[in-house]
């Protein structure tokens, strides 16, 4: 995963949630999990969601900072994000949890689904352990995110089979085609590719999800993830299959995220 003795940010990321999970799990146990009111709460499909003609397409994301930029935005609820968010047309809610380097907590998503009950909602965390998935549903999630650059192609069966046994949609998260070539499997729904470098958080286009459009096999639905921000670039990803673009920062930094998505979306 590391080259030499370097960390990157990623690993850091890892080496921190692996200690938080730990924690978690010593706090609350899967039984009481398993009892919270939204376990039982039906799946609201990302899936039937963007394949929906009139759907935006638009996954628009909560996220208070980032280990890149920092603070994004302080000045906001996540109920009134989120809401405005639903408002303007969004096929998806994305809600960051992890604490450390995001800013994100349970009660963000917690409150952002009570919000919202019936749009689809990705639970955006690190997910390394079968307890973060259980923990997902209790939230009310609908859709778990694997990111390959940190999961073995085993990992990535196993946490993607129990996602499907709890009624929940994978989205897969790629960033080059070696990533791709030895993640997809049967339990997969959508696939990401994430146009930002998580080893490094750098680059700044989407030149990852325009070379990756056509490996990705047909039956998957592909969305691209970051470095989105100009209306051309959705039309440039449309025409070579994309059909969902999560969207985060660049709404998330004006001050009515909610409105700069319907102006988005207007624009579209």
């Amino acid at each position: 995963m590391t080259t030499g003795n370097t960390m990157t940010i990623l690993d850091k990321i890892i080496a921190r949630k692996v200690e938080e999970v730990a924690a978690r799990k010593a706090l609350v146990s899967i039984a009481e999990l398993e009892k919270k009111d939204f376990f039982a709460k039906a799946t609201n499909s990302l899936k039937t969601s963007l394949l929906n003609p009139a759907s935006s397409g638009i996954i628009s994301e909560f996220k208070r900072k980032s280990p890149s930029k920092g603070i994004i935005n302080a000045n906001v609820t996540v109920e009134g994000v989120t809401a405005g968010y639903v408002k303007a047309g969004a096929a998806c809610l994305s809600v960051l949890t992890d604490i450390d380097f995001f800013g994100g907590s349970d009660d963000d998503f917690l409150r952002a689904r009570r919000t919202n009950p019936t749009i689809p909602m990705l639970r955006k965390d690190f997910m390394i352990d079968e307890y973060q998935i259980i923990e997902a549903k209790s939230l009310g999630a609908d859709v778990i995110l694997l990111i390959a650059a940190n999961l073995s192609p085993q990992r990535i069966q196993e946490l993607g089979k129990l996602v499907k046994e709890l009624g929940m949609e994978t989205l897969l998260e790629v960033h080059d085609q070696e990533e791709l070539d030895r993640s997809l499997c049967q339990y997969i729904d959508v696939v990401g590719v994430n146009n930002r470098n998580l080893k490094n958080f750098a680059e700044q286009n989407v030149n990852a999800s325009l070379e990756l459009a056509e490996k990705i096999p047909t039956e998957f639905i592909k969305i691209s993830e970051s470095c989105i921000s100009q209306v051309e670039t959705i039309k440039q990803l449309k025409a070579v299959g994309y059909q969902g673009f999560l969207i985060g920062e660049n709404f998330m930094k004006t001050p009515e995220p909610g409105k700069a998505l319907s102006e988005f979306i207007e624009q579209l």
